[in-house]
């Protein structure tokens, strides 16, 4: 995300946007949970490993949309901080 795209926006959408990343991002993580505990569970009980392996390796590879998630969040914060001292 731009900061010039920041600075353009109102507050007000900025929030939203900032409330929507916030939910996105706890449901992705919601998600992944359960796709390791599902993928741990199976490669502890079923003889099938491979599909279960294939599985952790999807999780950890969606992780990795996380960090630039909670990079946005940051901004956004930091841009809300902002307007609110400079008001």
């Amino acid at each position: 995300m731009k900061n010039n795209d920041i600075d353009n926006k109102t507050t007000e959408k900025l929030e939203g946007q900032l409330k929507g990343i916030k939910i996105i991002t706890g449901a992705l993580i919601g998600v992944l949970t359960m796709l390791l505990i599902v993928s741990v569970y199976g490669l502890v009980t079923k003889e099938n490993n491979a599909t279960f392996i294939a599985l952790i390796a999807v999780a950890i590879s969606c992780s990795g949309i996380l960090p630039s998630q909670f990079i946005n969040m940051k901004k956004i914060k930091t841009e809300l901080n902002s307007r609110k001292e400079n008001n």
